[in-house]
């Protein structure tokens, strides 16, 4: 989602507006995409970690053991140096979310589970040859049908 760079501003955005947690940064640049990208916090942290590093922000408290960043004056003087970067970076996040919702296949992962709850079920140890070539058959008209959606 981010090259070199991106996410530092993104997080610094993030921080600017108020202090926050590593886990809160995450789940922001989440909420912005609706789900779309969530950054690991391999990423994330060693990132805080530079940030911290560069004097762009510190640590005022912690609060039940997590760091708790905060932008400091260079901070936010690279993040308004960088306003219009930060712009389009967000701009981003937020064309992910929104291809995210025109492609949200939820019914499609809701059937695949329970097509999925059911072959466990069926196809226990003791099924017979018969219902496993039946399924196969099933599976492979529903695959067909499917092909056929798209021409």
């Amino acid at each position: 989602m981010f090259e070199g760079g991106e996410l530092r501003l993104v997080l610094l955005h993030l921080i600017a507006q108020e202090p926050r947690h590593g886990y809160d940064l995450i789940r922001a640049i989440e909420g912005l995409s609706r789900g779309e990208y969530v950054p690991s916090p391999g990423v994330v942290y060693p990132t805080l970690t530079l940030l911290q590093d560069m004097g762009l922000v510190g640590e005022p408290d912690t609060d039940n053991q997590r760091k708790l960043f905060s932008i400091t004056p260079q901070g936010q003087a690279l993040l308004d140096e960088n306003a219009k970067v930060v712009e389009a970076l967000l701009q981003r996040l937020g064309a992910a979310a929104e291809m995210r919702e025109r492609t949200d296949a939820a019914p499609v992962r809701r059937a695949m589970h329970n097509l999925k709850s059911v072959l466990f079920d069926t196809l226990s140890a003791d099924a017979d040859k018969k219902i496993v070539l039946e399924v196969a058959a099933l599976i492979d008209e529903a695959a067909q049908k499917i092909e056929r959606l798209r021409a």
